[in-house]
């Protein structure tokens, strides 16, 4: 009895498999990878050769594959996008400028995820390490394929998805009579007008959702032999792990399996008095 007893702390820890998202994204989840290393689960970070953040740690496994792109390429369209973002001007020039880098953007992260699913070595490497969960950011859907084909259940870690897919996901309300959409600068109170106005900063989200996303339903329609769309692989969740704040968030509706988790930031860091 005393053996059983010292074993379940082993028992209860798993295998994970992380499929990351580069940049800011995965600073915030190295965070939570260290805690659960400590609790005594193992880890398997999947990530590609070329990346700006994701570097081999002692706290996880990594599993590298080759991608189509160098790393000063690649730095020239994550910098265009991040000046690009944060550049003021009239609303519709912004969204035309959202939607032209956001083809360079998607462009470069398919290439990364195609190279991921087509490599035949890692997948089989993949299927033969018996994961018990993923855990992955779906703003990029690549681990949600993954977790589909792998039939694993899967755990998301994210801030926000463009276009509120979060939301279609989950069948979770998002009313724009309620919800603030990006670039409006508005509350969650509004009068008829900013309602009006809330509707109208939503429409582009369409289009550029459709540049984004529409790739990675063919890309995983193929490679699961089936036809799927990327609402429908993120619907498949288990937990939403919200890196929002009640606090510093404007209050919105959420679904019992969207959980908050708040103050989890890039970095800790010692503040004075």
């Amino acid at each position: 009895v005393l053996l059983l007893l010292s074993l379940l702390g082993l028992a209860a820890a798993g295998k994970l498999l992380v499929v990351p998202v580069d940049g800011s994204h995965w600073l915030s989840m190295q965070e939570l990878l260290d805690m659960l290393q400590k609790k005594g689960h193992e880890v398997v970070v999947v990530a590609p050769e070329v990346s700006l953040q994701i570097k081999p740690s002692k706290t996880f496994v990594m599993k590298t594959y080759p991608v189509p792109f160098t790393r000063e390429e690649m730095d020239t369209v994550f910098k265009r996008s991040v000046m690009d973002f944060f550049k003021g001007g009239p609303f519709l020039e912004r969204v035309i400028r959202q939607y032209q880098q956001a083809k360079k953007t998607s462009a470069l992260f398919l290439a990364t995820c195609t190279n991921l699913i087509h490599n035949k070595e890692l997948i089989r490497y993949l299927e033969e390490s018996k994961f018990d969960a993923v855990l992955t950011d779906p703003i990029l859907p690549c681990g949600a394929i993954l977790a589909e084909y792998l039939s694993l259940p899967s755990v998301y870690f994210l801030l926000q998805i463009p276009c509120g897919l979060e939301y279609q996901a989950t069948q979770c309300p998002n009313p724009p009579s309620y919800v603030p959409r990006v670039f409006t600068d508005l509350t969650d109170h509004m009068t008829f007008l900013q309602r009006v106005k809330n509707m109208l900063y939503d429409l582009p989200n369409f289009f550029l959702c459709d540049v984004v996303f529409q790739p990675y339903a063919e890309l995983a329609s193929e490679f699961l032999k089936r036809e799927v769309t990327v609402p429908d692989l993120l619907r498949q969740a288990s937990i939403w792990l919200m890196k929002l704040d009640f606090v510093l968030h404007f209050p919105k509706p959420l679904m019992p399996n969207m959980v908050l988790i708040s103050g989890v930031n890039c970095a800790y860091k010692k503040l004075n008095q």
